[in-house]
């Protein structure tokens, strides 16, 4: 391995070109992330319509989706990563943490558990950049690293987008035909996909939440300054668990999850202007779009969770 900087001349405006390439690498790798949980979840979503009569209609919907969409979905989550500083992705890693287990604790295995893994698309996006912040911070190589991830992400994300797209095109001929290896093997274990996505979000977000409070942490120079800064984002982050448990559960429509949504970002603005800098509220507002742009993407997915 060899490090790129090394080979080129220090000039003034290189420094930051190649922490903006990092940033985007690192943006990349969540968006990535995002891309193969939505793939996953389609092949799970479409499989459960196509077996209940009662829920074609659900079926063809997810089935008429544009597949050619799912590639601006990335570029455009991509840039909103790579634009949000990792104190402020560290904050909506923590806040949706807080969030998962309290939903975990107060609601049996059900039909909103695959709707709490489509409110989390954001959030793992910024865990997955936090995570590489943290560990690959003053690695050597750190952009050939990130190159590395970035490819082997991509892949992933592209062979998970193929399922997703042979799924909803020709399952329902190959499950009936016993043809295809992936579908039969989709019919026996089709079922286990939301363990796999449970066990791989726990080992994600456990990661993550480690990174988020490391890099919260390296900005303080004392611990009077921590505690200033934790004791509201504490009391802030009980208040918004207390909210989103009384929201009413049983609701029809998705208006509820963009008002979670705006609450919650909202109380994360007003936090940041009393203990936060300038550049953290700018990037609260790249993150309210980030979370509107996954809610908007999956939004199809969403009716089908909430019709579950």
């Amino acid at each position: 391995m060899f490090s790129l900087v090394s080979w080129l001349p220090a000039l003034p405006g290189l420094a930051w070109g190649w922490a903006l390439l990092d940033a985007l690498l690192q943006g990349l790798v969540g968006a990535c992330a995002v891309s193969v949980l939505c793939s996953l979840l389609k092949v799970y979503l479409y499989i459960q319509c196509l077996n209940n009569p009662e829920r074609q209609a659900e079926k063809e919907a997810i089935q008429a989706q544009r597949w050619v969409l799912e590639p601006l979905h990335v570029v455009v989550l991509t840039g909103v990563l790579a634009l949000v500083g990792s104190r402020v992705a560290a904050l909506v890693v923590l806040e949706f943490s807080l969030r998962a287990v309290s939903t975990v604790l107060s609601l049996s295995k059900g039909a909103h558990s695959s709707q709490l893994y489509l409110l989390c698309q954001y959030s793992l996006g910024c865990g997955v950049s936090c995570s590489l912040s943290f560990l690959l911070e003053g690695a050597p190589h750190r952009t050939c690293n990130l190159v590395l991830a970035a490819g082997l992400a991509g892949l992933l994300a592209t062979y998970a987008r193929r399922l997703a797209h042979h799924i909803c095109t020709l399952y329902e001929l190959h499950s009936r035909a016993r043809y295809c290896g992936v579908c039969i093997l989709l019919l026996a274990a089709g079922h286990g996909i939301p363990r796999l996505l449970r066990n791989a979000l726990a080992i994600t977000f456990a990661v993550a939440d480690l990174a988020a409070v490391a890099l919260i942490n390296q900005d303080f120079l004392s611990t009077a300054e921590a505690v200033r800064f934790w004791t509201p984002l504490t009391i802030c982050y009980t208040l918004l668990v207390i909210y989103m448990q009384e929201e009413p559960r049983q609701s029809t429509g998705g208006q509820p999850v963009y008002q979670t949504v705006l609450v919650r970002m909202g109380g994360l603005f007003i936090l940041l202007l009393t203990v936060g800098r300038w550049t953290d509220v700018l990037h609260v507002l790249v993150s309210l779009l980030g979370e509107l742009w996954c809610l908007l993407h999956a939004g199809v997915m969403l009716e089908a969770c909430q019709q579950q």
